[in-house]
C-alpha cells in the first residue's frame, strides 16, 4: 500500500516540476510529513496527496497537482464512500487528509470526526463533540456554519459558534485546550477556517452585522494563550499600527490614528469590520494576508466617513501582528459589499518582470491585481456585471462610483449591481500555475435597498437597511468563470441558474471542480470551461472539494454536501428570513431541486 501511495506522488512531483517549468538541480524534492502544512505557495513545494490545510497552502490557491484524474477519464468518477454528519445545515468548509485520516468538521454543534482511509469502509477513529453554547445560533447571522480545521504538530485546532477555539490530539481527539476568544452576549461568533503559521493559530470573528467591533489573533498552538491581537478599527496602538513601519501605497491610507478619524464620535467601537474568512500567508514577506468585512451599521448615513479599516486587505507580520499596509477597496461602504473574500498569492510575469501578486475577487465586482509587498494596485476590473462604477483610477487607488447607485439619502436606491451578496461572497475561488488562470464561482444579482436609522443594541441585528434581490443580466443567479488576473479579464463562463455558492478545485489534470446550490458536483476544463461529468450529490454545495492520494496510491476527491449559509430558509418550508436580509424571493424555487442535507462524499475512478 504504501509504496503504491509513494509511486503516486513521486509521479505527481515530476509531473507537477515539468509542468510548472521552474525545476533546479538545487530543487530536490523532499515529501513533506503530515506535521507541516504541505504547500507554502503554488509552484515552490512538491505535491505531497494530502490535504492539510483549509485552501490546500498559504497561497489560498486550492490547487494540487496530482494528475491521475485528468480530462481524458474523469468521465469515469463514481461515489466510493459517503457519510451522513447528522446534521441539517449549511456545511461550508472541507475536510482535511493528513497521514492517511481524513478529518471533518460539522456546522453547529461542531462535531469533529476522525476517519480511518487505511481500512475498507473508513472506519471511525474517534468522535468529538464540543460543549458548545446552544445561545449562539441566536445570534450567528448567515447559518451556524463553520469553514473547517487547521492542523499542525499533531494538532486539529478549530472555531467554535460561541466564540471559542478548541486544540484535540489528532491522533486520539483528546481535547488539549479550549480558550474563549470572543463575547456572544455582543452578538460575536466564529466561524472562520484557522491557519497555522510558525506555532500560532491565526483566528478572527464573525458578527459585523450586529456592531461587533473586528479582531484578527494568534493563538499559541501548545497552549491556546494569546500571543497578539489586532483590532480592525480604533486606534493605532489597538490596529498595532507603528508609524514606523507601516508604509500604505495610497496616500488616503496615511496618517494617524484614522481608524478613530474616519468615524463619527465612538462610532468605531461598535463598527464592524470582522475577519471571517479565508487568510493567506507568505512565509518569505513573513506577512499575513487577510480581509476585513462591513461597517456597521448597514445604513451609512449613520458613519460619515472612511470608516478605516472595514472593507479592507490588511498585510501584516506573524511575529508580532504589526500592519505592514492595508487597502481599502469600497470606503464608507453603501452597499454591505465587505471585503472579506481570499487573496491568493502568485508570482507571475507582469509586465517586463515576475511580480509577487495578490489576486483579491472582491464583493464590490472588482477583480484586483496587487503588489502583495507594497499593497499597489496594479490591475482592476470587473469581473461580473456593475452598474455602481464606471471605472477605477490606478492613481489613487479609489473606485469611480455612479452616484444614483449610492445607498442612503432620502429614498431608496434601485437595481443596483451586484447586489449586497457581491460578485461573490464565501465561495473560494482557486488557481492553477499550469494555466495561469483563476477559477472563481460568482453572483449574478441585482437589489432595490431603502435605509432607515437603526439604534444599536448589544446582542441584536444592527442594519438599517431593507433590500429586495433580483437576478442580474441574463436571467441566471450565477456563473463559474476563468479569469485572467494579469489582463484582467475574463476567458470563459458557464452560466448556472443559481448563485455559485461553492468553491473550486483545480487539479494537475487541468480539471477544476466546484459544486452548485441545486446539488450538483461538476468537473470542467480548465482550459475552455467544457463540462466533463456531473454527478447528483443530493442536497445543494455551499462547500469547497479537495483532492488527495489514498493508501491504494489512488487519486480521491471529496465534498460537502448540504445546503445553507445565507441560503437556509430556501429550502426551510417557506422559513421567514433569519436575522439578515435573505434571498429567497429570488430562489422560491430551490427547494424543487435540492434539500438539506449533511453529507461527505469521495469519489474515485
Amino acid at each position: 500500500m504504501r509504496s503504491a501511495r509513494n509511486l503516486q506522488v513521486l509521479g505527481s512531483i515530476v509531473a507537477f516540476v515539468l509542468s510548472s517549468g521552474c525545476a533546479r538541480e538545487d530543487d530536490a524534492p523532499s515529501v513533506p510529513t503530515g506535521d507541516a502544512p504541505a504547500v507554502r505557495s503554488a509552484g515552490d513545494w512538491p505535491e505531497d496527496g494530502q490535504w492539510a490545510m483549509p485552501a490546500k497552502d498559504y497561497a489560498n490557491t486550492r490547487y494540487s497537482a496530482l494528475s491521475e484524474i485528468d480530462t481524458s477519464n474523469v468521465a469515469g468518477l463514481r461515489p466510493v464512500w459517503s457519510f451522513t454528519t447528522g446534521v441539517l445545515r449549511g456545511h461550508e468548509g472541507q475536510p482535511l487528509v493528513i497521514d492517511n485520516t481524513m478529518y471533518v468538521v460539522t456546522p453547529f454543534p461542531h462535531i469533529a470526526y476522525a476517519f480511518d482511509l487505511t481500512q475498507e469502509g473508513y472506519p471511525l477513529k474517534w468522535k468529538y463533540t464540543p460543549d458548545v453554547n446552544p445561545a449562539a445560533i441566536g445570534v450567528a447571522c448567515c447559518d451556524i456554519v463553520n469553514r473547517g480545521p487547521a492542523y499542525a504538530d499533531g494538532r486539529l485546532i478549530y472555531n467554535l459558534l460561541d466564540a471559542h477555539t478548541v486544540a484535540l490530539d489528532a491522533e486520539t481527539g483528546r481535547e488539549l485546550w479550549k480558550v474563549r476568544t470572543g463575547d456572544i452576549n455582543l452578538g460575536e461568533t466564529t466561524t472562520m477556517a484557522p491557519i497555522i503559521v510558525d506555532g500560532k493559530a491565526i483566528v478572527g470573528n464573525s458578527g459585523g452585522e450586529f456592531g461587533v467591533r473586528g479582531w484578527i489573533a494568534a493563538l499559541d498552538v501548545e497552549t491556546g494563550e494569546e500571543v497578539w491581537r489586532g483590532w480592525s478599527t480604533g486606534p493605532d496602538t489597538d490596529v498595532l499600527i507603528d508609524i514606523a513601519t507601516f508604509r500604505p501605497f495610497y496616500e488616503r491610507a496615511r496618517g494617524r490614528d484614522l481608524g478613530v478619524t474616519t468615524w463619527p464620535a465612538d462610532q468605531w467601537k461598535i463598527g464592524g469590520g470582522t475577519v471571517w474568512l479565508w487568510l493567506s500567508y507568505d512565509p518569505e514577506l513573513d506577512l499575513i494576508y487577510y480581509g476585513t468585512g462591513n461597517p456597521s451599521p448597514f445604513n451609512p448615513e449613520q458613519r460619515p466617513g472612511d470608516n478605516k479599516w472595514t472593507t479592507s486587505i490588511m498585510a501584516r507580520r506573524s511575529t508580532d501582528g504589526s500592519l505592514i499596509w492595508a487597502y481599502q477597496q469600497t470606503p464608507h461602504d453603501n452597499w454591505d459589499f465587505d471585503g472579506t473574500n481570499e487573496n491568493i498569492l502568485v508570482d507571475l510575469p507582469f509586465r517586463d518582470s515576475v511580480r509577487k501578486l495578490l489576486v483579491h475577487f472582491d464583493r464590490n465586482g472588482f477583480a484586483y491585481t496587487m503588489d502583495r509587498v507594497t499593497g499597489e494596485v496594479l490591475v482592476a476590473e470587473p469581473y461580473v456585471h456593475t452598474n455602481v462604477a464606471t471605472g477605477f483610477d490606478l492613481a489613487t487607488g479609489v473606485i469611480d462610483y455612479v452616484a444614483e447607485k449610492q445607498t442612503g439619502g432620502t429614498g431608496p436606491t434601485y437595481d443596483f449591481c451586484p447586489s449586497h451578496y457581491g460578485g461573490k461572497d464565501q465561495q473560494p475561488a482557486a488557481y492553477s500555475p499550469r494555466t495561469q488562470l483563476f477559477y472563481v464561482p460568482t453572483n449574478n444579482m441585482c437589489e432595490d435597498w431603502e435605509t432607515f436609522e437603526v439604534s444599536y443594541i448589544a446582542g441584536t441585528p444592527y442594519y438599517g437597511m431593507s433590500g429586495t434581490l433580483h437576478p442580474g443580466p441574463g436571467g441566471h443567479l450565477g456563473e463559474f468563470i476563468a479569469w485572467d488576473a494579469v489582463a484582467g479579464r475574463k476567458v470563459w463562463g458557464i452560466e448556472e441558474p443559481y448563485p455559485v455558492w461553492g468553491g473550486g478545485l483545480a487539479t494537475g489534470g487541468d480539471v477544476v471542480f466546484y459544486g452548485t446550490l441545486d446539488g450538483w458536483f461538476k468537473a470542467v476544463s480548465a482550459r475552455d470551461g467544457r463540462l466533463l461529468w456531473r454527478y447528483k450529490v443530493g442536497s445543494g454545495v455551499v462547500g469547497n472539494p479537495i483532492t488527495y492520494v489514498g493508501p491504494d496510491g489512488r487519486q480521491y476527491v471529496a465534498i460537502y454536501a448540504g445546503i445553507g449559509g445565507v441560503w437556509f430558509n430556501d429550502v426551510a418550508h417557506g422559513a421567514e428570513p433569519h436575522n439578515v436580509p435573505q434571498p429567497s424571493a429570488i430562489v422560491k424555487d430551490l427547494g424543487r431541486h435540492t434539500s438539506w442535507g449533511g453529507m461527505v462524499w469521495v469519489f474515485a475512478l
